[in-house]
């Protein structure tokens, strides 16, 4: 795993230097893989890395397990509020919608997580264009597979180093950085609202996507269920679809 890690320190390195770039950040939510992602950025930048937190309906200081990831990886950090800039957003957008009368209070829940996911992508690329870094996202191998992930939310981002590592993967890895156990072994909850669950959303465990991506066999209904998530879901991992070159009169 050391030589993994330094040939991913290695890799960022080089990514940023060919961008011109000065750095990079990451937004931290106080995951495995946030933090994983702030230790790696820390080795490859010590002096050009950013930890950005990014709480809506909590204050930064709520942020324990985030706070956490930035002391243990002695990464220097900034703290951003969003509520205010969420809440007058989503409200005027219900609002609106609700003079047309199309408003959808059943898609209201997971349309609002989505704007959340948005929003803090938006301003990740604010603070790094004020410090000419480039945005390294957290997504791992499941996420990208299921495409457990927000389009262009936590999916907009310039680089994603633990792109073909498994769950299991980023947990070696957490370990061989030193990330602490709490952490480690924290439930995967990408927190779109109270209570929510990667894998209770998702309809499998980590260790079942894990066990597929290795090549071995699972339950067949799990399979038909993962398959199905990676189809509906390719429109998230392609550049946006545009028609061929048009060549009649």
């Amino acid at each position: 795993m050391k030589e993994r890690i330094d040939y991913l320190t290695e890799w960022l390195q080089g990514k940023v230097k060919e961008a011109g770039a000065d750095g990079v950040l990451v937004g931290i939510s106080g995951g495995i893989d946030s933090a994983v992602v702030s230790y790696l950025i820390k080795r490859a930048f010590p002096e050009n890395s950013l930890g950005v937190l990014l709480p809506i309906n909590q204050e930064v200081k709520d942020q324990t397990d985030a706070l956490n990831v930035v002391e243990g990886a002695d990464l220097d950090y900034v703290g951003i509020n969003l509520t205010s800039s969420y809440e007058t957003t989503y409200s005027t957008i219900q609002e609106e919608l609700e003079k047309k009368g199309d408003w959808n209070s059943d898609k209201s829940q997971l349309g609002g997580a989505n704007l959340q996911a948005r929003l803090r992508m938006s301003t990740l690329y604010a603070v790094a264009n004020n410090y000419n870094y480039l945005v390294v996202g957290t997504d791992n191998a499941p996420e990208d597979y299921t495409g457990y992930f927000t389009k262009y939310g936590d999916g907009g981002v310039d680089l994603v180093p633990l792109i073909n590592m498994r769950k299991e993967e980023v947990r070696e890895m957490a370990k061989a950085l030193n990330v602490t156990d709490a952490i480690i072994h924290k439930k995967p909850s990408a927190e779109l609202w109270e209570g929510q669950s990667d894998e209770e959303e998702l309809g499998l465990s980590y260790d079942t996507i894990d066990a597929y991506l290795r090549g071995e066999q699972i339950n067949p209904e799990d399979e038909k269920l993962l398959k199905d998530l990676h189809e509906k879901t390719e429109h998230k991992r392609q550049i946006p679809a545009g028609p061929e070159k048009y060549n009649g009169k």
